[in-house]
């Protein structure tokens, strides 16, 4: 039996879980009907051009566990912004762990969306929002629809300003031979408030763990949503990460991800205008080796006047790794004096790492300010030899380089304690040692 074939099959255990009279129930089995129709994706799909998940579809995986895998806090503190004081919602094997979670509901939600799902209280928020901005036709997106039953629900009142970040983090044990985890997140900021979120998913140990998340983001008028994504997990770790966020009139949202370890990694980070005046911010840094792949496809939908979108995606490749950025600017015929940037830059530190880039423009206005740009190429040498005659090291030389290629995406993190983290963290995928562990 296949992994479709497993999870279809289970799908009749896991409505034993669920309340199957609910509406949600109806979503659930659309999203699974268009899973059993269209499959996995391939590279035969043009969005998928650049990355196959056969070899990642083959293992034997776990759809449920056992719920007996507790960890210490010793295990994972070290995951944890301990700098500073945050929120917490900390998931162990797709299970919330009360004991290591900070959440609250004085004044805003910041709960559990098991609880969001299921109770009477929550229906009307999560029959307008959930579901609502996430694509149709994404297949592991309909997937995770399907069996959506845990992740984090955050609900920001208007007005309000989260004076504490927000973690978000999965931790798989890997107690289990293999297994498969599909958290499912919920975010609505509302009219004029401001909130900080960090996401991570994280495996203890070597066991393979294959990640199919999804997060939908509705950022109200004024609101202000700040969202940073650390992808750092060991080699056996595989994930597939949906991101799906709605903008509405002066809303500014900023998504910075970083991306270091795992397997194979997708990131698929899609924005939706619906309103004037409008501002967002994609930025990456993706550092890989061995043969680690890494795909970010991007796309900023305009559909209203007078609003701004910012792409700005930096790759370092080495070893036999492959690094993927598919980005697209969809300009409405209503959207005029849109103003979209975007720029991807990459460097091959050795013959045989790939880049594969395919920036896209798709412009329907005809007043509008839109660019992209590429670049794919090795380190300067002269600036390497500029360097090295004035005493310093190879290996340093090398590294101030490189950090200074990375340096914008690091320079706007607005969280000082999260920003010196990233930047110790890059040290150390850089082969500087700062006297930092993560």
């Amino acid at each position: 039996m296949n992994l479709k074939e497993k999870l279809l099959s289970s799908f009749i255990a896991f409505e034993e879980h669920v309340d199957t009279d609910a509406s949600l129930h109806e979503v659930r089995m659309a999203a699974l009907k268009n899973f059993e129709e269209k499959g996995f994706p391939s590279k035969k799909e043009e969005a998928w051009k650049y990355t196959s998940l056969n070899s990642v579809l083959k293992t034997d995986y776990s759809i449920f566990p056992k719920n007996e895998n507790a960890v210490e806090l010793n295990d994972v503190r070290k995951y944890f912004l301990h700098e500073i004081d945050t929120y917490k919602a900390i998931f162990v094997d797709g299970v919330f762990a009360s004991f290591l979670s900070s959440t609250t509901h004085d004044g805003l939600d910041v709960c559990l969306m098991s609880s969001a799902l299921t109770k009477p209280k929550y229906k009307l928020v999560i029959d307008h929002y959930f579901n609502k901005i996430a694509s149709q036709d994404e297949t592991l997106t309909s997937l995770n629809t399907a069996f959506s039953i845990e992740g984090a629900y955050i609900n920001i009142p208007k007005n309000t300003v989260v004076e504490k970040p927000i973690e978000i983090i999965n931790f798989s044990t890997g107690k289990e031979h293999a297994l498969l985890l599909q958290p499912r997140n919920l975010v609505i900021v509302g009219e004029n408030a401001q909130v900080q979120i960090i996401e991570r998913h994280q495996s203890l140990n070597g066991h393979p763990v294959l990640t199919n998340a999804v997060t939908e983001i509705f950022a109200h008028k004024y609101a202000n949503v700040d969202y940073y994504k650390i992808q750092n997990d060991l080699l056996s770790a595989n994930l597939v990460d949906n991101t799906y966020i709605s903008q509405h009139d002066h809303s500014v949202v900023s998504v910075h991800t970083f991306s270091f370890g795992g397997n194979l990694t997708r990131n698929n980070l899609n924005f939706y205008h619906f309103g004037e005046r409008i501002d967002s911010t994609l930025k990456g840094i993706t550092i890989i080796g061995e043969k680690q792949h890494v795909d970010h496809y991007t796309l900023v939908h305009h559909g209203a006047p007078n609003c701004e979108s910012h792409q700005n995606y930096k790759c370092i490749v080495s070893d036999s790794a492959t690094g993927v950025f598919n980005g697209k600017i969809y300009v409405e015929k209503e959207a005029q004096k849109t103003d979209a940037f975007q720029q991807n830059n990459n460097i091959l530190l050795s013959d045989k790492a790939t880049i594969n880039a395919k920036p896209q423009l798709e412009i329907f206005a005809d007043d509008v300010k839109c660019s992209h740009g590429c670049t794919i190429g090795q380190l300067d040498e002269s600036a390497m030899f500029y360097m090295r005659q004035r005493g310093i090291p190879e290996k340093e030389a090398k590294a101030l380089l490189l950090f200074a290629f990375s340096n914008e995406a690091i320079e706007s993190i607005r969280i000082p304690a999260l920003k010196q983290r990233i930047t110790k963290l890059i040290a150390t995928k850089l082969g500087v040692s700062l006297g930092f562990d993560l």
